[in-house]
């Protein structure tokens, strides 16, 4: 799943991704999972939602976990080489050809890293079965609601990362435009549904969620290409751990969940 630019990824992307769960970071997925499916989850970085999902299909269904980083992969195998019906596999989506198909493809937060996001839904839409199912999770970047705002040199950081990530054309709200890419890749039954991330201090782990800003400024990504000046990352960074510990309220990131069948 290439797109025209990577954000460099470490140990910090895998805590990330460790931390998620299927109920707090994909909720709305549990109402059309049953027992006996083959589930596909793509992007799936270190498996801990297709962990989850795996659960629930149970020994008679199987999941599949694909993602084109090999450290999320190598981490994931290790954190859940008990759940016997997951499988890991480092691939890119493009280069994925098994020989049996699916019953369902989910993709939690991934497409928003592309370039190509329609190409990635129409090789998604053929690895299922016929009226086989769909649903992509994403995110609304334009939008995203800090209560009070932020500093200054964080919302300047935050301006410049989403022109990084236009340059390179991924699509900053892509969680809005998914409905006319499944339609243009030619799924039907097309339905939209708010998963907004809310954050607040009522929470558990709010500090953590609420700074992951702070993680994604801790990246010299931008700063290597030109877009960023290093003294204003760090003040970012600074001033917003601040903010985080003295000020902040809530926080809500706008995320989309849209399925389609085929």
């Amino acid at each position: 799943m290439k797109a025209n630019k990577h954000i460099q990824r470490d140990e910090t992307a895998n805590k990330i991704f460790d931390n998620r769960s299927l109920t707090n970071d994909y909720k709305n997925l549990i109402s059309i999972l049953k027992p006996r499916m083959k589930v596909l989850d793509v992007g799936c970085g270190t498996g801990s939602i297709s962990k989850d999902i795996a659960k629930i299909v149970g020994e008679n269904g199987k999941v599949v976990g694909i993602d084109n980083t090999e450290n999320f992969i190598t981490s994931g195998k290790e954190s859940y080489k008990n759940a016997t019906n997951l499988e890991l596999i480092h691939v890119d989506l493009f280069d994925f050809n098994p020989e049996e198909k699916f019953d369902l493809i989910v993709s939690a937060r991934t497409l928003q890293w592309l370039s190509n996001p329609k190409e990635a839904l129409v090789k998604m839409k053929s690895l299922l079965k016929p009226n086989g199912q769909i649903s992509i999770l994403d995110y609304d970047h334009t939008n995203l609601d800090w209560n009070p705002s932020p500093p200054e040199s964080m919302q300047e950081f935050y301006n410049v990362f989403l022109k990084w990530r236009q340059d390179a054309g991924m699509n900053n709200r892509i969680a809005e435009d998914l409905p006319n890419l499944l339609e243009e890749a030619g799924f039907h039954s097309i339905e939209k549904i708010n998963s907004d991330e809310f954050y607040s201090k009522e929470r558990e782990g709010y500090k953590s969620k609420i700074g992951i800003w702070s993680k994604v400024a801790g990246s010299s990504q931008m700063v290597e290409e030109g877009y960023l000046d290093n003294d204003l990352r760090l003040k970012a960074i600074e001033e917003y751990d601040h903010w985080v510990e003295t000020k902040a309220v809530s926080m809500t990131m706008k995320l989309n969940e849209v399925r389609g069948r085929v």
